[in-house]
């Protein structure tokens, strides 16, 4: 049986499925709707598709290491109640598994493969999953990453999963180095390794701002050059990981820290923290009490 766009349109409508799988739902039930919703329902997709539009931005941020390889990931719940459930958490490790073994370019490849031991595409079980536990779940982000023997990787998790970094270092095998600076990343925020990644828009910006500053501050002008050069360097130490001071040792940088071990370079880092940039849903307990109130 022919499937019409009209056809295609009507099961988005009533299920919330995606256009492809709504299409491949009737041309599977030979364009019977009724046996096509049944379908989209037994394979979770219905009941994820209505909770798609729900904001999920708790979760948790995982890394794994294997041989050369590691991966690093975030993988989003609605609720910090569901991020601490033992079947949530041993979901992300799965994925995490997954994404380190099969190594996709991205989060649509990685939802297309078959997820181990199942036989079924990871968009397909993480549906199973979002029916089952009842919230809005995705496979956020992540970043694998593949070093040199003469390097090492550095990992580490912050309040269970809450914020999680993965680090390279070259030079240099010293896995408690590694680690030490992951908990630097952590901690401390760095966005770029040294200051010659620092984007020059960004620092022309950051110039002409504090310029603003120290004018507005009523300093002379033979002067305002010299503190705005102090401000930037001010502004590396807060950007860049090697200017800044070792959360360890205070009267340390990190860039000291590295020499002191065989001239050690950080590569690359990539920090996950749960949530960012995400712009998260506000309840007003309050309001929400006086309008069920009002309604009785």
């Amino acid at each position: 049986m022919a499937i019409s766009a009209s056809m295609v349109k009507e099961l988005r409508e009533r299920t919330g499925a995606g256009m492809m799988d709504c299409k491949k739902a009737l041309q599977e039930t030979d364009g019977d709707m009724e046996k096509a919703i049944d379908l989209l329902r037994e394979k979770g997709i219905a009941k994820a598709a209505k909770k798609s539009d729900r904001v999920a931005a708790e979760g948790l941020a995982a890394v794994a290491v294997e041989g050369n390889v590691g991966c690093i990931v975030e993988v989003n719940s609605e609720t910090d109640f569901v991020a601490k459930n033992e079947n949530f958490q041993n979901f992300v490790k799965e994925i995490t598994e997954h994404l380190l073994s099969q190594r996709p370019a991205n989060v649509e490849e990685a939802m297309g493969q078959s997820f181990k031991g199942t036989g079924a595409p990871l968009q397909e079980v993480l549906n199973e999953k979002i029916s089952t536990i009842g919230e809005n779940m995705s496979l956020r982000r992540f970043e694998i990453l593949e070093k040199g023997e003469n390097s090492v990787f550095g990992q580490y998790l912050h309040m269970g999963g809450r914020i999680g970094v993965l680090i390279e270092l070259n030079n240099t095998t010293n896995e408690d180095l590694a680690r030490d600076l992951a908990m630097q990343i952590a901690a401390a925020k760095p966005t770029y390794v040294s200051r010659d990644q620092v984007d020059a828009s960004e620092l022309e910006r950051e110039r002409e701002v504090l310029t603003a500053q120290a004018l507005n501050e009523g300093k002379p002008e033979n002067i305002v050059q010299k503190m705005v050069e102090g401000r930037i360097n001010k502004y590396y130490e807060e950007v860049c990981l090697v200017e800044q001071t070792f959360v360890k040792d205070p009267d340390k940088k990190v860039k000291n820290l590295l020499k002191e071990n065989g001239n050690a370079e950080v590569v690359r880092f990539v920090r996950y923290e749960v949530g960012e940039g995400i712009e998260k849903k506000v309840d007003n307990f309050v309001e929400e009490v006086m309008a069920q109130t009002k309604k009785q």
